[in-house]
């Protein structure tokens, strides 16, 4: 308690040596809050530019813009076939058939060339009985005819001599004035009996006539036949090598006599019946794409369309072709799930001896030609405010710009408004640069 008109009390030494303690280190915690704002505002420069160089070296892979003309294209898958096959069947009538050589398969083939030759031993065989029986058949005739030669000579002496009787009777007759009447009636008898034994001659050549005539056409009839056998085995010996009818490749069709299941491509010492495909040669200056038309696309094609044709297995060769036909009806496919669509047919202009039948492929039909467009790949087109957009980079940054879209194809995109050989990103730099902030 304080007394007033009393000597002052005396101050605390510690307080005061605490408090200008405390008067010092206020301006040093200043300073570390303001150094640690530098520093915070130095590591988030150093992030954004870290970023940005990061965007701008992963980033953003571009392309130039490119003029000139630009096709509108309708692409589909297609397969080539060949409009023109010839097939080689095994002959008919022909029994125990089986393959003792074949062409390689997949081989080019000239017209003429064999293809196909089966085992002849059998066919051999037949055509010697066939010729043997034959030969018998022509000397059964040959003695036949001699024979009915032979009998008809004695047939016209013994005709011969029944008119010479039957005159010689006719003599005897006349003297009926001059000789007694017995020898006159004698006379007539015997000019009877020689009128009738000439009746039954003239009946009997008649007779060894037909008769000798009917076993000859039996035997020729013979003859015939064994003849046309002979021809038979020969058509057959013949018909034991198959030749190519025309150029073409040659492809084995399945050998279907253990089932459809087990199937394959005919060998060489499998056994075909009559009548079987065994071949097929597919002329290959036919070859035509049949691609697969989608209703969305029909409307916008006609035959006589540019069509450009890249197979699979030719992916460096775009072989220029014609929309020769279109299907006016949809057409099953054997896929599954199944599916209906048109088909087109397009034919190569300059064949080409590398292309088979079977290859897979793109069809590229032209259905209208722009002169004069820029063109992009369709990656660069982005989408920016509802409007088409592209990002073209200038000088490691990117600016947006709008363009207006005249056509489109699955890999470019034809625009209005963009310089010749600006360099536009095929990445969104907005995206890009946030999947790199994520991975930072």
């Amino acid at each position: 308690m304080r007394v007033e008109g009393g000597p002052a009390a005396a101050p605390d030494p510690a307080r005061a040596e605490a408090r200008a303690g405390t008067l010092k280190r206020a301006p040093l915690r200043g300073l570390a809050a303001v150094a640690a704002l530098i520093l915070a505002a130095g590591l988030v420069v150093f992030a954004v530019q870290r970023l940005r160089r990061a965007q701008a070296a992963v980033a953003l892979p571009t392309a130039p813009a490119r003029q000139g003309d630009f096709l509108v294209l309708v692409r589909c898958r297609g397969e080539m076939k060949a409009r023109r096959s010839t097939q080689l069947i095994a002959p008919m009538k022909v029994p125990e058939l089986r393959i003792v050589w074949l062409a390689p398969t997949g081989s080019i083939v000239k017209a003429g060339e064999p293809v196909i030759r089966f085992d002849p031993s059998s066919a051999r065989q037949q055509l010697v009985e066939k010729e043997a029986a034959l030969q018998h058949a022509q000397a059964s005739l040959d003695q036949a005819a001699a024979e009915a030669r032979l009998a008809a000579e004695q047939d016209k002496l013994e005709l011969a001599t029944a008119r010479h009787d039957v005159e010689r009777a006719k003599l005897e007759v006349k003297k009926a004035e001059i000789v007694s009447a017995l020898q006159a009636e004698q006379s007539r008898i015997e000019l009877g009996l020689a009128e009738q034994k000439l009746k039954v001659q003239v009946a009997k050549v008649q007779f060894n006539d037909v008769s000798q005539q009917a076993r000859v056409a039996s035997l020729t009839r013979a003859r015939d036949k064994a003849h046309a056998e002979v021809e038979v085995a020969r058509y057959r010996l013949e018909r034991m090598e198959r030749t190519a009818p025309g150029d073409g490749l040659v492809h084995y069709m399945p050998n279907q006599s253990q089932g459809w299941i087990n199937a394959k491509p005919f060998k060489i010492g499998d056994q075909v019946w009559p009548g079987a495909v065994i071949a097929e040669i597919p002329d290959l200056d036919s070859l035509e794409m049949e691609g697969r038309v989608e209703e969305i696309d029909r409307g916008r094609l006609r035959e006589g369309q540019e069509v450009r044709l890249r197979l699979d297995a030719l992916p460096e060769v775009a072989f220029p072709a014609r929309l020769a036909l279109l299907s006016p009806m949809t057409v099953m496919g054997w896929e599954w799930p199944p599916t209906r669509t048109f088909r087109g047919f397009a034919r190569i202009e300059k064949p080409d001896s590398r292309v088979r039948p079977g290859m897979n492929g793109a069809m590229d039909i032209v259905i209208q030609r722009i002169p004069g467009a820029i063109s992009i790949p369709a990656k660069a087109l982005f989408t920016s405010g509802g409007r088409p957009t592209v990002y073209i980079s200038e000088r490691g940054s990117y600016r947006a710009f709008q363009v207006q879209v005249l056509a489109r194809n699955p890999d470019e995109i034809a625009v209005r408004g963009l310089a010749e050989g600006s360099q536009v990103a095929l990445v969104e730099p907005d995206q890009a640069g946030r999947k790199l902030g994520s991975k930072l």
